[in-house]
């Protein structure tokens, strides 16, 4: 009997995932939204055609409540079937408690699922940070599945989303089957339909913006829904260089990224008693530009109430490694964030997990040279001087002078400089761990006062942990 309703289950199970396949192209998953409103949170779907009336409700309590707000966006783009990207609200959330939400195609029921709506200051929350995810790789997917299992409050990645270029097919066959899988198992795991992913992007994210040879570029545009209060800059300016192309390819783009494009690359975000500050550092970004570097100032003087203070982007200003060593331009931002009293600063790009000194650092601008707004940046070293706590340890003293810098790039690609991790003569003064020779993730919980991080190989074995007491 009992094999009999295991295998009517596995057949209910395939009836409804083929289902589920003919609904959507890409299943609903969660996103921070727009508008960055700590109450709600957004759910995104692909499907085929907007003649459908869908319908999305969430439960309270003993009621479902009815999303009044869907929409979408028609992405037409060159070489692809046409296909929409649904957006509904799903407002007003009861802060911190487990909740259910299911979506309806012509008045039938097509997908269902629980999720955890957003905390609050006076509640403990616990999240990942994982960069240089979507290279369909077996630690990518094995790290997937440790994620589930710690069953975070939200994900962050600090870039290279997706690779090699951010194209509609590199999150079609890297990113969805993995992290917004119907189960968990060795293919990847539910995880997106369930807790919100934010994200930087990087430079296998954005760079590509020539939409004659790559009219799928940039799909960051389409697929993620995160806060636009950002800088308010256009086409050609410091943040955000022109797109090449002919007109068509151009507006095919325009009509289908809307009013994500430019602004939804540096942004900010609260989360409990945390604020996140997210920023673009691609090579074609400039900044030494003072109107820039004032809109990170006045963010982090925002964010004054907030007991937490992180900042997120791809490459990284501290970095051990051989590889990409050269890239130093973000050291430039150190300063506003020692001011702005930043905790921790969460990178990815370098394929390694790096743990830096608390730190504070002063650039060398004495013959600093004019940084143009170009990809061909990858050359820029930025000297100063710096000064290391090096009686944190994290374990006895757990109050740090300085900013901490993480790398967590390790999420799924191949690994950079694996021979370094037992070469300490190798790492720069201001690196305190250095670990790759395994993919690996951040885990961290907040208990008001109290942040704890774990570094996690894909092989489970915590390679790294620290606590800071405020």
């Amino acid at each position: 009997m009992k094999n009999l309703l295991t295998f009517l289950f596995c057949v209910l199970f395939s009836i409804n995932q083929l289902a589920a396949q003919k609904d959507f192209i890409t299943a609903p998953y969660l996103q921070i939204g727009y508008d960055a409103n700590p109450k709600n949170l957004s759910l995104l779907w692909h499907c085929a055609d907007t003649t459908s009336e869908w319908k999305v409700e969430v439960k309270t309590k003993n009621s479902w409540i009815n999303s009044k707000n869907i929409y979408f966006n028609k992405v037409n783009i060159k070489n692809y079937s046409p296909f929409v990207v649904y957006h509904a609200t799903l407002a007003q959330l009861e802060s911190g408690i487990d909740f259910t939400y299911r979506v309806s195609k012509n008045k039938k029921l097509v997908f269902e699922s629980t999720a955890h709506a957003p905390k609050t200051k006076n509640q403990n929350y616990k999240f990942v940070v994982i960069g240089d995810i979507g290279a369909l790789t077996k630690n990518q997917k094995k790290l997937a599945n440790i994620m589930y299992d710690l069953n975070p409050d939200f994900v962050a990645v600090p870039g290279d989303i997706v690779y090699n270029s951010g194209l509609i097919k590199d999150y079609t066959t890297k990113f969805w089957p993995i992290y917004n899988a119907d189960k968990n198992d060795s293919s990847g795991a539910p995880l997106m339909r369930k807790i919100p992913f934010f994200a930087s992007v990087g430079n296998h994210d954005a760079n590509d913006r020539d939409m004659d040879k790559t009219p799928d570029a940039l799909s960051y545009y389409y697929f993620w829904e995160q806060p636009l209060n950002g800088p308010d800059y256009k086409e050609g300016s410091p943040l955000i260089p022109m797109l090449k192309g002919n007109e068509t390819n151009k507006n095919a783009f325009y009509t289908a990224a809307q009013k994500a494009y430019p602004k939804m690359t540096t942004y900010s975000y609260d989360y409990g008693n945390a604020h996140w500050t997210v920023i673009d550092a691609d090579y074609y970004v400039d900044w030494t530009n003072k109107d820039l570097q004032e809109w990170v100032k006045e963010d982090l003087k925002k964010a004054a109430s907030a007991q937490w203070r992180f900042v997120m982007f791809h490459q990284p200003g501290f970095n051990s490694s051989k590889e990409h060593f050269e890239e130093q331009h973000m050291r430039l931002l150190s300063p506003i964030f020692e001011a702005g009293k930043v905790d921790i600063v969460f990178n990815g790009h370098v394929h390694n997990y790096q743990r830096s000194f608390p730190l504070t650092f002063k650039p060398d601008t004495s013959s600093k040279k004019e940084i143009a707004s170009t990809t061909k940046r990858k050359g820029e070293q930025v000297g100063g001087d710096w000064v290391l706590d090096k009686n944190f340890d994290g374990i006895k003293n757990k109050k740090p002078k300085g900013v901490v810098y993480i790398v967590t790039g390790a999420g799924g690609q191949d690994l950079y400089n694996p021979e370094q991790t037992n070469m300490p003569n190798s790492w720069q003064p201001f690196t305190d761990k250095f670990f790759s020779t395994d993919n690996s993730l951040s885990y961290v919980t907040i208990e008001k006062n109290i942040f704890t991080f774990k570094q996690i190989a894909s092989s489970g074995k915590v390679v790294d942990n620290f606590t800071i007491i405020k």
